[in-house]
């Protein structure tokens, strides 16, 4: 009889998923709540006070200081928070320090609120046990039923609820948003910059610290005063929806209209590769603004360049790749990262400091990606010939192919001018184009060791020349005559005119 008992035990175990000769470990995963130890539900008390191996993910907590006062010993993760680079790191680091004391013993594993609710290192944990653990959650009311009725508001009308440390890349700002857990300044402040990409700065939000508790306190301030206040990990963020969306949002949403099904049919039709040309002729109006020196005229065509970028990232986000708040989000990043005289804690004394600093961190950032790289990099092939060959001249600079100063360029471009002028008395066609191609090279060297720009001292040219000509045609004209039937020492003469003309209005 008493081997048919243990026969029918095994095939009981079996039949259940346990494998025979294992014992199955349990982690008790319990919700701390947003308060004290008398707002839990009984089972969660009984759980903490009976004397299992008990961790804390935080010890900074109303709960852990009446668990201490009660003589209920415990240990806290509180130490990895200082050590550790990051807060997914920290999580890992718990989650692998549970599961690892989880062979020799069933033990509590304690977070603040409720297991389910904004709680990183339970889903992790959930995630990597593996079958001879067994994980059980105990529910205990979350800061969101506090900060509900703090607030006053009702989830099922639209709410949107973020962790501090992973907020969504793409936000609506007419929907209500909650961002839970600001645990200090320097997370307040990515917080803060991450949100005014959808939001005015001073946007009035509502800073809420420990929801639940006694001392609750509820403060409002603009946007742009978020990481000036006391924060800690009871501190949560909830941020209004805007009556109507920034402009730029708005942009974004006419984009993705007229990209719609009842949009427009010429806008749904484009391609990233269709609409490049576009892009050129954008940002060279742009350029042309900024010669012309006319503020409007910037203006709208910075505009219409933005339009450009917003249409790309519609095309992306409609591939499923990124969207503009991605786009928004990187950049932002990357120029915090490569600034750290200005967001971090390095100093620098002069420019050329700066650009060291730069090249330092971008070569870091791309470390890996391809060892093998020339040092002359890849370089886009739609530069300006004269931009192109500035860029060249620079990355070479980087490791001493140089001049000392700008007087060995110099001799450089005059002796490219003589040999120009060598090829032409040759009157060989290809001899003539090589030597005209080394003097440019050379006058753009001469121009990047004077610390001038060679595109730009072209294009005022061009503007300059462009202006006295067209002078030059009204002038003519004014005069009933025909340019065509001029003279060049006529039209010289003209030119003349316009020269002084023009220099007498700068």
């Amino acid at each position: 009889m008493g081997f048919h008992l243990l026969f029918c035990w095994l095939e009981k175990q079996v039949n259940s998923g346990a494998e025979v000769g294992t014992i199955k470990r349990k982690i008790y995963v319990v919700g701390l709540g947003p308060a004290g130890l008398e707002r839990l539900p009984l089972a969660n008390y009984r759980l903490l006070t009976e004397g299992r191996p008990l961790y804390l993910r935080t010890a900074k907590h109303p709960a852990a200081e009446e668990l201490k006062q009660k003589g209920v010993s415990f240990t806290s993760f509180d130490a990895l928070y200082e050590e550790a680079d990051s807060f997914d790191q920290v999580y890992r680091q718990i989650v692998e320090r549970l599961l690892a004391e989880a062979q020799k013993n069933d033990l509590i594993y304690a977070v603040p609120g409720h297991p389910l609710v904004a709680e990183e290192s339970v889903r992790l944990l959930l995630a990597k046990k593996p079958k001879e653990i067994e994980v059980e959650i105990f529910s205990a009311p979350s800061f969101l039923d506090e900060i509900y009725a703090l607030l006053s508001i009702d989830p099922v009308q639209g709410l949107v609820v973020a962790d501090a440390c992973s907020l969504p890349g793409g936000l609506n700002p007419r929907l209500p948003l909650l961002v839970a857990q600001l645990y200090n300044r320097l997370l307040a402040s990515e917080v803060k910059l991450h949100l005014m990409n959808y939001y005015p700065d001073d946007h009035r939000v509502l800073l809420i610290r420990g929801a639940g508790m006694a001392e609750a306190t509820r403060k409002e301030l603009p946007l742009y005063e978020v990481d000036r206040q006391e924060v800690d990990h009871l501190t949560s963020l909830y941020v209004p929806p805007l009556a109507e969306p920034l402009d730029f949002q708005r942009l974004v949403e006419v984009m993705a209209q007229l990209r719609g099904p009842d949009g427009c049919p010429w806008d749904r039709e484009q391609t990233h590769r269709s609409l490049r040309p576009y892009l050129i002729e954008e940002a060279a109006e742009v350029l042309e603004a900024i010669d012309e020196d006319d503020p409007d005229k910037l203006c709208e065509e910075l505009g219409d360049l933005l339009l450009q970028i917003v249409f790309h990232a519609r095309l992306a986000e409609e591939a499923g790749y990124f969207n503009i708040a991605d786009v928004v989000a990187g950049i932002t990043e990357k120029i915090l990262r490569r600034h750290p005289h200005v967001f971090g804690r390095e100093e620098v004394t002069s420019r050329e400091e700066v650009s060291r600093n730069w090249e330092r961190i971008k070569a870091a950032e791309k470390k890996g990606v391809d060892e093998e790289e020339s040092v002359l990099g890849k370089l886009p092939a739609s530069l300006s010939a004269l931009r192109w060959a500035e860029k060249i001249q620079e990355r070479a600079a980087r490791v001493g192919f140089d001049w000392p100063d700008y007087t060995g360029a110099l001799a450089k471009v005059k002796e490219e001018w003589e040999e120009l002028v060598a090829a032409l008395q040759q009157g060989k066609r290809e001899e003539i184009e090589a030597e005209l191609g080394d003097f440019l090279f050379a006058v753009v060297n001469l121009a990047r060791l004077l610390q001038l720009d060679a595109e730009g001292a072209l294009a005022q040219t061009v503007f300059r020349f462009r202006r006295r000509f067209q002078w030059m045609e009204q002038e003519i004209r004014r005069q009933g005559l025909k340019m065509e039937e001029m003279s060049l020492e006529e039209l010289d003469r003209f030119w003349e005119k316009a020269k002084k003309a023009q220099l007498e209005r700068e």
